[in-house]
């Protein structure tokens, strides 16, 4: 029991004792360990709160905009940087990324790049452990997230980042940087609370909107990819997957929505194959390239955006 808990602050206080049977089905709810899960449910169970602290615009707006640059730190660095490489960094930018990433508190960079390649490995197939088709909405939105046998980081698959110190580092204890926002967050509130009362905030109730909330509903915009968007939307190629292009999920999720598009060609930095389909994460990488910040953004090509398209009568 006490390793469980060191494992909220140390991952590998757990991964050392995972014992993968071959022969456990994916979706088996009784491989969750709810001990070592206490923080996620207990991040739900704290929104409640909302009705304690109450509501002020200010609160609200900063919820908004935490998630918005969180989501982009996901879609942005987490998805299309770690995971695909689809642009080029330096070494200390790509670090900051990774803390950007880490603060969507959806564990660490090579965590989040190993299970991604995971999924494109076996999109749709009874080994993508969050595949709605082979185990159901319920276990592709949150419950393979929480399976103990989905914590370890797979470190086979991003060997290239795993060679970094820093990533490694923030991969064990990614925990540490929703602290540090988290206690921000109720500092910063507390202190306008005094300087800005015309404001109407204070430390928990920013923390409650801006952390709490904020964080679950980007969890399940997020998880939205997963579950929603190979059941629910349009097919425009021919993927060995079930992945589909959805626009309400797109605008959810900056750009993740046009998944059967990602699908066709993952290496892409632009999820919006064409100028009609939003994505917003492409735009601000867009931006940091014209900064100097990252570089050789990476587009589908013009034979392979015309291949392979599904044609209906």
């Amino acid at each position: 029991m006490f390793k469980k808990l060191i494992s909220w602050f140390d991952n590998k206080a757990v991964a050392t004792e995972i014992v993968v049977d071959a022969s456990t089905p994916k979706d088996n709810w009784s491989d969750i360990d709810w001990l070592r899960v206490i923080p996620f449910v207990l991040l739900h169970v704290g929104c409640i709160a909302v009705f304690w602290v109450g509501f002020s615009w200010f609160a609200a707006s900063f919820a908004l905009a935490l998630y918005a640059i969180r989501m982009f730190a996901v879609t942005g660095f987490y998805h299309r940087y770690f995971a695909h490489k689809a642009f080029r960094t330096s070494r200390p930018v790509q670090f900051i990324l990774a803390v950007f990433g880490a603060s969507a508190v959806q564990r660490g960079p090579l965590w989040w790049a190993s299970h991604h390649r995971h999924h494109h490995a076996y999109a749709d197939d009874h080994k993508d452990s969050h595949s709605p088709l082979q185990h159901g909405f319920l276990w592709s939105h949150f419950g393979w997230f929480l399976a103990t046998r989905n914590f370890i980081t797979q470190t086979h698959r991003v060997k290239e980042l795993a060679s970094f110190v820093e990533l490694r580092l923030l991969d064990r204890f990614d925990i540490v940087v929703p602290i540090l926002l988290g206690t921000g967050i109720y500092l910063l509130g507390d202190w306008l609370s005094v300087a800005h009362p015309e404001l109407g905030t204070n430390g928990m109730q920013l923390f409650v909107w801006g952390f709490l909330v904020s964080t679950v509903v980007l969890y399940h915009a997020t998880f939205t990819v997963n579950s929603l968007a190979h059941v629910w939307g349009k097919r425009r190629y021919a993927t060995k997957d079930q992945s589909r292009n959805n626009l309400l999920i797109a605008i959810m999720t900056l750009g993740e929505g046009w998944h059967n598009n990602h699908h066709h060609y993952p290496a892409s930095a632009s999820q919006g194959f064409y100028w009609w389909e939003i994505d917003l994460t492409y735009y601000g990488l867009k931006l940091l390239s014209a900064l100097g910040l990252i570089w050789d953004l990476r587009t589908v090509p013009h034979d392979i955006r015309e291949s392979k398209k599904i044609h209906t009568r």
